[in-house]
């Protein structure tokens, strides 16, 4: 059978649209739909949607086929529903050292080199702070220091943020301003909370990154990069001191290459002339986490797929289900169906989203994002960023008319809403808050499944599922039909981003 006749095969069944009866199409959605759509979207033969593998590949086709038969526009400047994106794929240098003073570091015990080919380099070790310049504040960490051919340590993270996703979004930025300043590496001390093996799993293994769109990060001009653990030496309080210390640096083995994944976009066009240039953006991430060692927790020879039935599965057949319901039954505002790839790995496919919208995001007046670490109470949906957005009653309407409740905010010490893709658009002011199933906090349900080679489509509550399903559809069609657009509740951390994108 050729391709394109098994691709209809997959979207015959869930283009049965029913008979226009004037009621508003969430509410006609059959149960057996979203589980048909899980059930293949987190199946074995894809092998955990890792991004820009074929599992994650396959999963972005099936999306697209959904969106062609419900007749969902392209988005402009594409010709289908892709929006391609270039991702660098990084192995770290199998074996390294770093020598400080007379301390020596060495690679997967206390140090851990992710970047850059060094061979024996003899030079001196500098302390420049966090690293960090922000043209706009005028802070430079760099100022009066020669670090030209030096090593350069660095306190983790920036100035304004040290929690994990500061540092982690920062570290592409500290190393590029590190080149530019002539240094040949940059060293991070670790002071993370999480365990030195935990972070050393995840990163000591190929890493994928959004591709530098910056000539100057060519692969001739990478320079050493990576963290290392503090030895009780006495050696950093010297570099914070201003003194020299001699280092040698030695690193074999690292490669990096290009490759490739895509978001699935659609739209759908609003009905009500003086609302449709203005879009609501509704987002799920469809990938996961792979198999075995790319994947989360443990598995054996006999189960090593990391299905993601829960992360993300359900927020992707939500998604669809959405796009299927706004586009039977079109709202006064334009709607914007994205499945983001590259959520695991930091957010990335709603990054470069932002960075490269295809619909203006002074256009886009609220993101609805969809996403989860699994539910442990099916009388709920709970909603990460209830109260900051003006939509509380909205969603409140979406939800109970389907029997749930709202669980606000779920476990605060997580900071879920800087974890999941809303905050890409958040960061730019555009208003979002995170729909996800009804999580009262972090306990052994949900540690159960998430991350885990046990979160698979039989261990769904489909019943739940279609009742989220539905509810995320009405709750995204009432905030597409209000007249008042969401704002930023005052004092919010984004409010000024939002000002700033609206011109107001």
């Amino acid at each position: 059978m050729k391709r394109s006749g098994f691709l209809l095969l997959l979207v015959i069944p869930f283009f049965a649209l029913s008979q226009d009866s004037g009621i508003p199409a969430e509410f006609t959605l059959e149960k057996s739909e979203p589980e048909a759509h899980l059930r293949f979207l987190a199946s074995d033969e894809l092998q955990g949607r890792r991004t820009t593998e074929m599992g994650n590949n396959i999963a972005a086709r099936y999306i697209a086929a959904q969106l062609e038969a419900y007749g969902l526009k392209t988005a402009p400047g594409l010709e289908g529903y892709f929006q391609p994106i270039a991702f660098e794929a990084v192995t770290p240098p199998r074996q390294a050292s770093f020598t400080l003073h007379k301390t020596v570091y060495t690679q997967g015990e206390n140090l851990l080199l992710l970047t850059g080919n060094a061979d024996n380099l003899k030079t001196e070790a500098v302390f420049v702070n966090y690293g960090w310049i922000d043209e706009e504040s005028g802070h430079n960490d760099y100022q009066g220091l020669d670090v030209k051919g030096k090593i350069v340590l660095a306190l983790p993270g920036t100035p304004d943020g040290q929690d994990p996703m500061s540092i982690f979004n920062a570290m592409k930025t500290k190393r590029k301003l590190a080149r530019q300043q002539g240094a040949v590496a940059l060293i991070e001390l670790y002071r993370l909370q999480f365990p030195w093996a935990f972070f050393r799993s995840f990163f000591d293994k190929e890493n994928l990154s959004l591709a530098d769109e910056d000539a100057q990060d060519s692969p001739g001009q990478d320079i050493v990069y990576g963290w290392m653990q503090e030895e009780q030496d006495g050696n950093f309080q010297r570099l914070q001191e201003g003194k020299k210390l001699k280092a040698t640096l030695t690193s074999k083995g690292f490669s990096r290459r290009t490759t490739f994944s895509q978001n699935v976009i659609g739209i759908i066009e609003g009905t009500d002339p003086q609302l449709r240039d203005e879009y609501v953006l509704l987002t799920a991430h469809y990938d996961h986490v792979g198999t075995g060692k790319n994947g989360g927790g443990a598995f054996t020879p006999q189960d090593s797929i990391f299905n993601g039935a829960r992360d993300n599965g359900m927020g992707t057949v939500a998604l669809i289900s959405a796009a299927k319901a706004l586009s039977k039954d079109r709202p006064r505002r334009s709607v914007i169906i994205l499945a983001v790839t590259g959520e695991e790995l930091g957010l990335l496919g709603s990054k470069y989203y932002s960075e490269h919208p295809l619909i203006p995001l002074d256009k886009t007046i609220f993101n609805l994002n969809t996403d989860g670490a699994g539910y442990n109470d099916v009388s709920y949906v709970s909603v990460v960023g209830f109260g900051r957005t003006g939509t509380d009653a909205l969603v409140e309407a979406g939800v109970n008319i389907f029997g749930l409740d709202v669980f606000p905010n779920p476990a605060p010490e997580q900071n879920l809403y800087d974890r999941s893709d809303n905050v890409s658009f958040a960061s730019k002011g555009v208003p979002a808050i995170q729909f996800t199933p009804g999580t009262t906090g972090f306990d052994e349900k949900i540690s159960k499944y998430y991350h885990q080679v046990g979160d698979n489509p039989d261990t769904i509550d489909y019943g739940y599922l279609h009742k989220f399903c539905q509810a995320f559809a009405r709750t995204a069609r009432l905030i597409a039909d209000d007249n008042a657009r969401p704002q930023w509740r005052n004092g919010d951390k984004y409010e000024k981003a939002g000002k700033e994108l609206y011109g107001e």
